[in-house]
């Protein structure tokens, strides 16, 4: 995971006010939570990619050789 993605929990992390109600356990799981939803996103975003280049692969020779007959 990038550095990027983790901004929206980092602004989770920022919106937190030491005197608020919000209690740190509840902020530590907003966190958690926008974390682990960027990783869910990004597995499945790789899943995808994989299963495109196993649909490539399938015939892997294709294309490869020409026949040519005289």
């Amino acid at each position: 995971m990038d550095i990027g993605s983790i901004t929206p929990a980092l602004d989770t992390l920022s919106a937190y006010d030491a005197d608020s109600s919000v209690s740190p356990v509840s902020l530590a799981y907003a966190v958690s939570t926008e974390l682990l939803s960027q990783q869910l996103d990004m597995t499945q975003e790789m899943g995808a990619a994989m299963i495109q280049m196993m649909e490539r692969s399938v015939t892997p020779e294709l294309g490869g050789t020409i026949d040519v007959y005289i």
